[in-house]
């Protein structure tokens, strides 16, 4: 029998099963797109790759899996004497390359079979589950043909996808695993780029994430902090960014390629891509089922969401402000006061959780209005979430005919001078709010023009 597990690991356990929860309670019945590069399934780590994915789809997630061929189309060539070739990247696809392409194909969908399968016996999953893979020739391509005087031969792009197909080996329970193979009405057979294909089958099939597994570094800001979540106009700026230093570095040229199919994707549907770099075991996982992921997530519409907050946010506000009401940061606020006082607050939520509050108190007859409890997760502080709300107060406040807003504060006074606060005195302060003003905690006030 074994011992029980100690209060850390049980905490440990408590917390990655609260947080993981909620996703996997979401993403069930859902479809992903992960794109593996062929070089990735060659290396030792893929089989954990293959565990997690297997642990995703016992979860319930639709799983269609793309993997590139590459590196053993290269490996394959240059056995036998022939010398790979591209142009900005895409293949140039001769007969000797296609011949290379087709036995690669085969090769690598055994592989990644043998490893799904066989991912199971290592995971908590049943034994008696487990899981079917479907392959096929899902994909209607046709010839690149000549760019810049190069003809690219075998080279193709994917004219259409047969969603029904995929849809229904999903439904069956299997994980689609599709080759970047197309074909012709006619029977010919076309090489295709990876990244295209998991872009088209993650927009034919209305997927709600793609994934690009791959070894590039992080993405970084100025700072040198990874970028966990950006937007989709800040994935254009990096995208041209990496696309400028191409040239210079040819490491930029797959990260701006797997950019460039993010936000095509994006812009076409698919609300989640994530950039995810395997190296940390477990890093799938980690991306997909916690809050803040291991990768950089693109997002088409605006992740954390900012609104008016309702009765069903009462808890979550207190969570968030009782560390900050513990210190003496924020005056201390009974449930019954925030029920009662909930529509004055907003709230900024990620996947069902406030990371963010601020309330509003208007004082019409002297064109005021207090801000009151602004609080920000400790995480999410370097993402301008204070500004943001912040923003929204003003321009409620300016709709309530307020022309200043004010706030009372002990510590975070530097914060708001450097938003345009200036010191004042409580003679400025609404005269409801002066003879509430409490001497013993002795707020500064702040007030700002509007």
């Amino acid at each position: 029998m074994n011992p029980p597990p100690s209060p850390a690991d049980a905490s440990a356990f408590l917390y990655w099963i609260r947080q993981a929860a909620p996703y996997i309670s979401s993403h069930r019945g859902k479809i992903f797109v992960v794109a593996i590069p062929g070089a990735m399934v060659d290396h030792d780590r893929f089989r954990e790759i293959a565990r997690d994915l297997a642990i995703l789809h016992s979860l319930g997630i639709d799983l269609v899996v793309v993997h590139g061929l590459r590196r053993q189309i290269d490996r394959q060539l240059i056995a036998k004497g022939h010398r790979p070739r591209y142009l900005h990247g895409v293949r140039i696809t001769d007969d000797h390359a296609l011949a290379a392409t087709r036995e690669a194909a085969g090769s690598i969908r055994m592989a990644i079979e043998s490893k799904l399968s066989s991912g199971i016996a290592n995971t908590p999953i049943p034994a008696g589950m487990r899981v079917r893979v479907s392959s096929g020739n899902f994909i209607t391509a046709r010839p690149l043909g000549i760019h810049e005087g190069v003809d690219f031969k075998n080279s193709g792009e994917v004219r259409r996808i047969d969603v029904e197909a995929i849809r229904q080996q999903l439904a069956g329970g299997a994980i689609v695993l599709v080759s970047p193979l197309g074909y012709s009405p006619t029977g010919h057979v076309f090489c295709l780029e990876s990244r295209q294909v998991a872009t088209s089958v993650a927009i034919e099939t209305n997927a709600a994430k793609l994934v690009f597994l791959n070894d590039d570094p992080l993405l970084e800001d100025a700072q040198g902090r990874v970028l966990r979540e950006i937007t989709l106009d800040e994935a254009k700026e990096l995208a041209r960014i990496r696309s400028q230093r191409t040239s210079q570095s040819p490491e930029c040229s797959g990260i701006a390629s797997r950019l460039q199919h993010a936000i095509e994707a994006c812009r076409r549907g698919v609300q989640r891509v994530h950039l995810v770099n395997p190296r940390i075991d477990g890093a799938l996982l980690l991306e997909l089922l916690t809050r803040d992921g291991i990768g950089t997530m693109i997002n088409a519409d605006n992740y954390d969401s900012i609104r008016q907050a309702t009765i069903d946010d009462v808890g979550g506000i207190l969570d968030l402000i009782r560390p900050l009401e513990d210190s003496g940061v924020l005056v201390k606020r009974a449930r019954e006061k925030i029920e009662t006082e909930i529509p004055r607050f907003n709230i900024i939520e990620r996947d069902g959780t406030v990371i963010g509050c601020a309330a509003i108190y208007p004082y019409p007859e002297e064109a005021l209005a207090e801000l009151a409890c602004l609080a920000v997760h400790d995480a999410y502080r370097r993402n301008r979430n204070g500004e943001r709300l912040l923003a929204l107060v003003e321009k409620k406040a300016k709709r309530a005919g307020a022309t200043r807003i004010f706030v009372l504060t002990t510590r975070t006074g530097q914060w708001f001078e450097e938003r345009g606060f200036v010191e004042s005195d409580r003679s400025s302060l609404p005269r409801e709010k002066q003879s509430l003003y409490n001497d013993q905690r002795g707020s500064r006030v702040l007030i700002k023009d509007l």
